[in-house]
């Protein structure tokens, strides 16, 4: 039964990438009287079993999410969308699971759920990575609470890494001509954004009339190719500076690209499922707990369940109308795609 209140006071649980132990803690009393087997993993992630053995499906949920400790996060409604910080990434994703299973008179024993940490920014995927090297399930789907409009086959990976420059710094006056940290650091983040990088974060110096001694950026390259990826870590590494300034790079995080074979079953499925609801038969790149299956060689989609807007921003909405939609969607996903075909891959 699809409840908007729920969903308010999951929401409104503070969830900071590595700090998610109290939407889980919720989780579990909510789901302690439901059937099947639940868990902490090795890497915190809240596991649901319904059988032993590979699981044949595997759902993932991610629980954090993008807004610092201390955020307040208040709910409101506005007519048929519920408005708030993280609502749609990824609080209706979770809750959309949570009354969808509640609700099946059978929970087939070859599904497993995983809820995961770690999803978001530096997280780098850690709960997902886990979860699929662990259960390695002959397909997965990471659920998204936006996007109910198409279906993710194509997993966009990243590269992030921070680039560091030091040197002597000095007066500006005095030591005028001594080499500055900033505007070499600056120099190499126009040649990067050119090569189509984002340096989404750029800081150094000590004062108005002082030479800068350090100097240090964030910068995050994303491709469909993998290879690519891998070139612009090369090329990060390859970075230099004129003596006495020295150069220091560090990889933050990679989130693997990927994609599924347009043909495969579970996508056949999904399809099927959604010509029968009427939704779009429209596919679409992301980035989610999918990349994570997908490096493991694990077939894998995103899937959205319900319509909204601001994703990443204090004024982040969900459409409650459309729940009932996404809800019914997983379902019959679920019903539709168990048992996978034979000719099913790992």
């Amino acid at each position: 039964m699809i409840d908007p209140g729920a969903l308010a006071t999951f929401a409104a649980i503070p969830a900071p990438t590595g700090a998610e132990t109290a939407r889980l803690e919720w989780l579990e009393q909510r789901l302690r009287e439901r059937p099947g087997e639940r868990h902490r993993d090795g890497a915190g992630n809240l596991v649901w079993r319904f059988g032993p053995g590979v699981p044949e499906l595997l759902i993932m949920a991610h629980v954090d999410t993008v807004f610092a400790a201390g955020t307040p996060l208040p709910m409101t409604r506005d007519g048929d969308d519920l408005v708030g910080p993280g609502v749609g990434d990824n609080a209706t994703a979770v809750m959309t699971l949570v009354w969808t299973l509640e609700a099946m008179p059978a929970i087939p024993a070859s599904l497993a759920v995983v809820f995961t940490v770690g999803e978001e920014g530096l997280g780098n995927l850690r709960g997902a990575l886990h979860a699929c090297r662990e259960l390695r399930p002959a397909a997965a789907i990471a659920l998204e609470g936006q996007g109910l409009d198409e279906v993710i086959t194509e997993h966009v990976g990243s590269l992030r890494a921070r680039l560091a420059v030091t040197g002597p710094g000095g007066h500006s006056w005095s030591d005028r001509g001594t080499p500055s940290a900033l505007h070499a650091l600056v120099k190499i983040a126009d040649r990067l954004a050119d090569e189509g990088a984002n340096v989404g974060k750029l800081s150094g110096g000590e004062a108005v009339n002082a030479i800068p001694a350090r100097a240090e950026m964030i910068v995050e390259r994303r491709s469909l190719e993998q290879a690519e990826l891998d070139a612009f870590e090369a090329r990060l590494r390859a970075v230099s500076v004129a003596p006495p300034l020295a150069i220091a790079c560090d990889v933050l995080g990679r989130r693997p690209a990927g994609q599924i074979d347009p043909e495969h079953p579970l996508v056949s499925a999904i399809r099927a499922v959604r010509r029968g609801l009427g939704l779009a038969d429209a596919f679409g790149a992301g980035s989610t707990d999918a990349n994570a299956a997908a490096a493991a060689g694990i077939p894998a989609v995103s899937i959205g369940c319900a319509r909204g807007s601001g994703m990443h921003t204090l004024r982040e909405r969900i459409d409650l109308s459309s729940l009932e939609v996404g809800s019914e969607q997983l379902r019959r996903v679920i019903e539709g795609a168990l048992p996978l075909p034979s000719t099913t891959g790992r």
